[in-house]
């Protein structure tokens, strides 16, 4: 069906600001584990290893999610399968808070990376309902605000938990994500489906799945160690094996799921390369600097305590959550290419000196400032400018291709920098030495260059 039968109704202030407000009460909901993890595994009697658990459970949930979740808002609209995903995050919500153990806190968690859907499924209706310009900004704003979100659950889960209990550090995000959706509900209007007449390509979204599901276990059994190397290499051929019969069913269903036309695209696939480097290296980054502060002060490091780790990444975390809003007006402005050079460059120099320079607490909030900007500012640009440039009934999924690159950079960015510091770990005095967070640090300053080559390589596809 063609794209003139979408509504031509434009949407104001008060709808935005309720995905807005609703991308905030998920952000708050998807942090609030992190810091209430010792606490969770002492009431619920649980081993750090099973807490870890807690956490990817999540993530790799909604590596999987978002791109189904972004194919059927294409297919049945947005506003309807939202409000649809966000009974399931709500049912994930109210039972991770009434858990009396750790599976049913698992299956909690597992509803609850839903939400990561929610993204696309919100760019799909600014994009139906505003013009370009301002659909840019709309994306840097509902992102800035799932950013901020994850302060806000990582200051209050604590307060909550101890205050209260904690059932209701899942509570209360998740009646707020209730009641935000009924205002969503009643503020946004309907949005038709494109394609209504076409069916789901299920082989496609079962193989990517699969495939999705396959790298984010292999990416976290690969870098914890101790697997022989046959078993690194079986998860490899299986992670392939997957991907390349999913690309072959892509290429013979008359509907795919993810058309593979578009994913050529240089415009497309240099903005999950260029995505992936950038949230990889921030991931790095986002890993070593708040070890660093905790390490011994009887040697290089600070010896902070939680709480002190906690203000200093406090700046850090406020850099992040207002460089989404500017990501979408910097594109706007400036354009991808300009934005991704000026982050890429930004991180690459700030990240070489902290490899020299990590002598003063100072050091670290400025470097961390610096790097979570740029990196929220790239990966907002290079959504915004997808979301705008791609055909409007795929917004929903080439959006949350890219939604899907930032979960996998970020978490492979954590695995790789937690493995060169377990491999750089002293075993009598149980503490990394100085030269393994000079290497993190380095190797997260080369990855965030080859943005730069990414972009260059581009640039000479393009006159080609």
């Amino acid at each position: 069906m063609s794209e003139t039968l979408v509504s031509p109704v434009r949407i104001g202030r008060p709808a935005i600001g309720a995905l807005g407000a609703l991308a905030l009460a998920l952000g708050t909901l998807q942090s609030v584990v992190d810091p209430a993890l010792p606490l969770l595994q002492r009431e619920l009697g649980i081993t750090p290893a099973e807490g870890a658990l807690v956490t990817n459970t999540l993530l790799i949930t909604g590596a999987v999610v978002a791109p189904i979740a972004g194919k059927l808002g294409d297919r049945y609209g947005g506003k309807r399968v939202l409000v649809r995903l966000m009974a399931v995050v709500s049912a994930g919500g109210l039972l991770a808070g009434l858990a009396p153990n750790l599976p049913v806190l698992l299956l909690g968690q597992v509803f609850q990376g839903a939400m990561v859907g929610a993204l696309p499924l919100s760019y799909i209706l600014v994009r139906k309902y505003l013009p370009a310009g301002e659909t840019q900004v709309a994306i840097g704003l509902v992102t800035a605000l799932f950013t901020a979100g994850g302060m806000v659950g990582t200051s209050i889960a604590g307060p909550l938990a101890e205050g209260l209990s904690r059932h209701w550090m899942f509570a209360l995000p998740t009646l707020a994500i209730i009641a935000t959706t009924l205002i969503v509900t009643r503020l946004m209007p309907h949005d038709p489906p494109i394609q209504p007449d076409s069916g789901i390509d299920w082989p496609g979204v079962s193989l990517l799945s699969g495939t999705l599901l396959a790298l984010m276990l292999g990416i976290r059994l690969v870098t914890s160690g101790g697997l022989p190397l046959l078993a690194v290499g079986a998860i490899t051929v299986l992670v392939a094996a997957l991907a390349a019969g999913w690309v072959a069913v892509e290429r013979r269903t008359a509907s795919p799921m993810v058309d593979l036309r578009m994913l050529a695209r240089p415009a497309m696939w240099s903005s999950c390369v260029l995505t992936f480097f950038m949230t990889a290296g921030f991931g790095m980054v986002m890993f070593l600097v708040p070890q660093l502060f905790a390490v011994s002060a009887d040697g290089y490091g600070f010896g902070a305590s939680t709480t002190d780790i906690g203000l200093f990444l406090m700046p850090g975390a406020l850099a992040g959550a207002v460089s989404g809003a500017l990501g979408g007006i910097a594109v706007r402005r400036f354009g991808p290419r300009a934005v991704v050079i000026a982050c890429a460059v930004v991180t690459v120099v700030t990240v070489i000196t902290l490899a020299s320079l990590h002598t003063a607490e100072w050091q670290l909030v400025i470097a961390k400032v610096l790097t979570a900007f740029a990196a929220g500012v790239g990966s907002t640009a290079l959504l915004a400018s997808t979301a705008t440039t791609v055909e409007t009934r795929d917004t929903g999924i080439a959006t949350s291709l890219l939604v899907v690159t930032r979960v996998i950079g970020a978490a492979l960015g954590i695995q790789v920098a937690g493995a060169i510091l377990a491999a750089g770990t002293d075993p009598m005095s149980g503490q990394p030495a100085e030269s393994a967070f000079v290497t993190g640090f380095v190797i997260a300053g080369l990855v965030a260059a080859l943005s730069l080559f990414v972009v260059r390589a581009v640039e000479k596809g393009t006159k080609a």
